[in-house]
């Protein structure tokens, strides 16, 4: 199911066009998380009985790898899923039809933003990195040198992002934004019937994942407190 939904990513973000944006960040995220999976549930897995190669304490077993793969494979799938939809989204008209459907205004606002932080946080640390370039700064090659730089642009990022999100709260409140009533909005949200039938499925796709998951769960509680008694 995990490779499905990871391959399902791969195949729209191709179709859409942003298979290489969407690839290359999700490797930014996963890989540190993979490697640490590895290391810790590959290594030091309490449950392990089937020892591949042992040092000392550190152990690797067949389990551990096991259930480190899983979990990375699940959170594989969760960053390839939710990259692929805010790099195809379009912003502006999903906040609109979150709007529309009710959602309240701010709310919406925030959801629309969250999908647009990656590519605020990279514009500006493109403009960040031009800036140093121009007085001087030097980046070596290698990753040293590229931790480095990060670690030199990190701090003129987060107060670049502070300094903005005060600029766009007095810019909502001039707007009204906390206002209540219904808003008109000029963007026009496409909502075929093909849309609407593939909104649907996945509701109802989710809720039998989440029964199915739950059932099992009940059953044996249910198995647990009769054989107490």
């Amino acid at each position: 199911m995990w490779t499905a939904a990871i391959l399902a990513a791969a195949v729209l973000s191709a179709r859409a066009g942003t298979l290489r944006r969407v690839a290359a960040a999700a490797a930014l995220v996963v890989a540190p998380f993979a490697l640490w999976a590895f290391l810790i549930h590959g290594l030091f897995f309490p449950e392990g009985a089937s020892v591949i190669v042992a040092w000392g304490p550190a152990r690797v077993t067949v389990e551990g790898l096991a259930y480190a793969a899983g979990f990375v494979l699940r959170t594989a799938a969760l960053v390839c899923t939710m990259l692929a939809f805010s790099v195809w989204a379009d912003v502006a008209v999903l906040r609109a039809a979150l709007v529309r459907r009710g959602v309240p205004a701010p709310l919406g606002y925030v959801l629309a933003s969250a999908l647009g932080l990656a590519a605020t946080v990279s514009d500006r640390m493109r403009r960040i990195r031009e800036a140093q370039e121009a007085r001087g700064l030097v980046v070596r090659p290698g990753p040293g040198g590229r931790i480095l730089a990060g670690r030199l642009q990190a701090v003129p990022l987060v107060l670049a992002l502070v300094d903005e999100a005060g600029e766009r709260a007095l810019a909502l409140d001039a707007r009204g934004q906390a206002l209540p009533g219904p808003r008109t909005a000029y963007v026009d949200e496409p909502d075929s019937a093909a849309q609407r039938a593939v909104r649907w499925a996945l509701v109802v796709a989710s809720a039998a994942m989440v029964a199915a998951a739950l059932v099992p769960g009940v059953a044996q509680a249910l198995a647990a407190a009769g054989g107490g008694r």
